[in-house]
This record gives C-alpha cells, structure tokens and sequence, in this order.
C-alpha cells in the first residue's frame, strides 16, 4: 500500500472568492489543449496543476460558472477550450437534470436511512483497508485532502459498486462527507451513472490497463471482479422547472447561504437591503475539513456582501431568521435559489415558517441557471448540443 503523508502536510485551498480568482487566473494558460490532453491523468497528491482546482470555489459560487467561461474565453477559442468548457457545464447539467427529478435524492436519502451506519466491508474501504492498493490509496487522499481527481473517483466508485459489492449510496454518502467540492447533484448522479442507473444498463468498469495507463504506471492492479450491477430502478420524468422571483420593490433581509457566496453579483437594488444575515451551514455528517473550509466560505460571502451592501450581519440558524426579519420591520427574506439539496431542504423549512408569520421569502434563481436547467431533460449527450447557444455573449 502506497503510504500518506500526514493530515497536516496537506494544506485546504483558503475558502475565498479571491482566492478562486487566483487560481482562476494560474489555470487559463491550461485550459486548451493542455487540459484536453492531459485532463484523465491522475499523478497523485500535489501533482493536479494539469486540472483547474476550481471545483470546491464553483461549488460555493464564490465564482460563477460564468465568469469562469467568460475568462477562458478571452484565452482560447471556444473549439481549443472545449473540453474545458464541456466538463463546467456537466456541473450545470447535473444540478438541472436532479432539479427537474428531486425524487432521486429523496429516494437516495431513504435509501441511506434504510441502509443505516455502514459497517464491516464499507468501514474497511473507508478507512483504505482493502488490500486492493490502489482503492486503499485514494481511500486516504479523500480522507486526508478532501480532494480526489475525477478520474480516480470514477475508478473508485466502479470498484465500490462492482469489485466490493458495497451499496453505490453508501459510497455517494461517503464522497460528501469529504469532498471539498462535494454537491449533492454532481456527486449522486455521477455515482448512479457509475452504478449504471443513470444511463439505465450502461455501467462503468474499471480495469486494470486504464488505472495503469492513466496514473503513469503508480497502480499497476491484479484483475478486479465485476459483480452485478444495482437493480434497475424507474427514473421519473422531468417536472417544470420550479418558478424563481424577484426581489421586492420593498426593504428586504438579504440571506446569505453556501450555495451562493456571490451576492453581490445577483440582480439586487443595494437601497433594497436593510439587513443581512447568514445561514449556518449544514455541519452533521462532513468532515471537519469540510466544515472549516464551508465555515470560512460563508465567512468570506458575508464580508464582501457587507461591503457591498453596507450591512454587517450574523450567521444563525433557519428558525431564528424570520424572528430577525420581523423585529426589524422587514416582511421579505431574499435570498439566492439554492438546488436541490440540505441547503434547499433548510429553505423549505424557512418559507414555512415565512408563510405562518406573515413574511415572504423570495428564491432569486440566476439566468444561467433558468437558461440551461430546462434543458436536462435527457442524457449529458443531448444537452451538450445547446452549449454553444448557453455560452455567455
């Protein structure tokens, strides 16, 4: 088994917009043909600079999925770039494709109930104890960098599902308590098509020439078993797109979650905020990096918000929000539509509450979402055909 450096040797990205930008800005150079050719390759911990890293500050918007195809498009040319390109809007197909299905991850967290604590295999290969070394290492790297290349998750996950024979959303849930980039969407639907109940009957095997190949020779694993794959289940039909609002011609509490650290870019009158509050993040069941790291996120949200908008606020939980809001005088909660997820679960919670008190919370959902959401109607394949009309003028 390859061995790990220490937890403390590994340092977590700073949870910052400004920081996102810089490594926005490193990346570009790399995001043509570089990163076509070089994207699949995983050479190990401290050896990703081939692959953006941008994912964990995506995840949060503390940059926009725009604004970093707007930014690789003032370097390369929408064809050198489109591998690049491609892989920001399957994390925008993704969240379309579980937003017009929200059954799916209702369903996962039944099943997660239903499957209770893992034990016995499941704790094993969580902790890197498989004797299958290559599984074991990554195993590590997740745990100790809340970080794993899309390559090594796909392989993982195939072994998790096929070679372990270990529930796929037990596995999923696994993934989200480390992942520094962990969305509920992106990580579900990869693991389910991984499991082929995505693509129903159209399963991804690892194999031993692809992990060679593609970790430059680090793994060079024995024949891996392939059980079954997961029953098949009945993929609902796509729901209309929810309806998002905007904000009020009216004096507003404007909330701030970790879905979207970037408030001050959503089409807001700044006279219209009188107040701004955070909601706490979602701590149970996520590593403690992974509570730092979205801690200081909002952290970062909150203080360019109160710049912006000339308001300091305080981070609290849903059901103290609405309290805050009316002994203000405030009758509207405003805040950024969040996917489905804890965060939007939270929100529902909120707009009940809203209802029963008299104050209304408004869902401000962004244009590149409405634009591109609809459109996940099917398979990744269909939807690609609409990025060149969804790319930013």
């Amino acid at each position: 088994m390859m061995n790990m450096r220490s937890h403390d040797q590994f340092d977590t990205p700073l949870a910052t917009r400004a920081a996102g930008l810089e490594r926005l800005q490193a990346f570009l150079p790399k995001a043509g043909a570089n990163y076509a050719h070089w994207r699949n390759h995983d050479f190990g911990p401290g050896r990703h600079d081939h692959v953006s890293g941008l994912s964990p500050y995506i995840r949060h918007r503390l940059i926009t999925e725009e604004e970093v195809i707007r930014a690789v498009l003032t370097h390369h040319s929408a064809q050198a770039a489109e591998k690049f390109i491609q892989e920001v809007y399957w994390r925008t197909y993704w969240k379309g494709w579980l937003e017009l299905r929200p059954a799916i991850w209702d369903d996962y967290l039944a099943d997660l109930e239903r499957l209770g604590p893992p034990d016995g295999d499941a704790l094993d290969a969580m902790k890197g104890q498989t004797g299958i070394a290559c599984f074991d290492h990554w195993a590590q790297e997740l745990v100790t960098t809340g970080y794993l290349h899309n390559h090594a998750r796909m392989w993982f996950a195939s072994i998790w599902i096929f070679t372990l024979g270990l529930p796929w959303q037990q596995g999923a849930d696994f993934f989200l308590q480390h992942l520094l980039d962990g969305d509920p969407a992106s990580n579900t639907l990869s693991w389910r098509w991984v499991a082929g109940l995505q693509t129903p009957g159209k399963t991804y095997l690892a194999t031993p020439e692809n992990i060679a190949a593609f970790t430059g020779g680090r793994f060079t694993p024995k024949p891996l078993p392939h059980g079954p794959a997961p029953a098949l289940e009945p993929i609902p039909a796509p729901r209309l797109l929810p309806p998002a609002f905007n904000a009020p011609e009216a004096p507003f509490l404007l909330l701030v979650t970790e879905e979207d650290l970037q408030t001050e870019s959503l089409p807001l009158k700044p006279g219209h905020v009188a107040a701004i509050a955070g909601l706490a993040p979602r701590t149970a069941n996520i590593s403690p990096r992974v509570a730092t790291f979205r801690s200081a996120a909002l952290a970062d949200g909150m203080a360019r918000a109160a710049t912006h908008f000339g308001h300091v606020g305080a981070v609290m939980e849903a059901n103290a929000l609405v309290d805050q809001a009316k002994g203000l005088g405030l009758n509207h909660i405003v805040t950024a539509y969040a996917p489905i997820g804890p965060t939007a679960t939270q929100l529902g919670t909120l707009a009940q509450a809203c209802a029963a008190q008299g104050v209304e919370l408004h869902l401000i959902r962004r244009a590149w979402d409405s634009a591109a959401w609809p459109l996940a109607t099917k398979g990744f394949f269909p939807f690609r055909q609409h990025i060149p009309n969804l790319l930013p003028r």
